[in-house]
């Protein structure tokens, strides 16, 4: 496990203590926690960035098969 140091923000470090309270977490698996919940978030967030560049990579193309496609439907 790896050792971090940070600074938080007065308020947001009076909110997560009095949430810790109610909770009962500790500081450091609660921060875990946040921190693996925000990495899945980004990870999602960049998947999707990298499928909308390559769909629009792809749009072309793909409206040129689907034009093939439906000549030979209509032959």
């Amino acid at each position: 496990m790896k050792n971090l140091s940070l600074k938080v923000e007065d308020n947001i470090f009076t909110e997560t203590e009095n949430i810790l309270e109610k909770i009962n977490k500790t500081r450091n698996r609660y921060i875990n926690e946040a921190l693996d919940y925000y990495n899945k978030l980004q990870k999602r967030k960049l998947l999707s960035e990298q499928l909308e560049k390559e769909s629009k990579l792809v749009a072309s193309d793909s409206l040129q098969v689907l034009r093939e496609f439906e000549k030979l439907e209509d032959e």
